[in-house]
């Protein structure tokens, strides 16, 4: 595997403000991936349940702690699926997140 792009993982966490407030505060942790297309039958299938899968990324398992969004290129994906490949590999499928821009 040639991990030879950036992912930024985002993990958002509440935090409160000196009068209760709370404060959505994220934390960025950019890692080595490999990035897949979305085979024709795996779009489709995710279509019909009414998911738009658009890109794959591959990632080492000791690097994720269940971040729901990432970013990559300056763009901000949704995870919509998380397959453990191996050991090593956890694949994220990636829809565009439309809220986070």
């Amino acid at each position: 595997m040639m991990y030879n792009h950036e992912l930024i993982l985002i993990r958002t966490e509440t935090e409160y403000d000196d009068i209760g407030n709370p404060i959505k505060v994220e934390e960025k942790n950019p890692v080595l991936c490999q990035v897949n297309s979305i085979g024709s039958n795996e779009f489709y299938d995710a279509a019909a349940q009414g998911l738009k899968p658009e890109i794959e990324f591959v990632v080492h398992g000791y690097e994720y702690f269940g971040e729901q969004v990432v970013e990559f290129e300056g763009v901000r994906y949704s995870v919509i699926r998380v397959y453990r490949e191996s050991f090593e590999e956890i694949e994220l499928t990636c829809e565009r997140d439309i809220a986070n821009g």
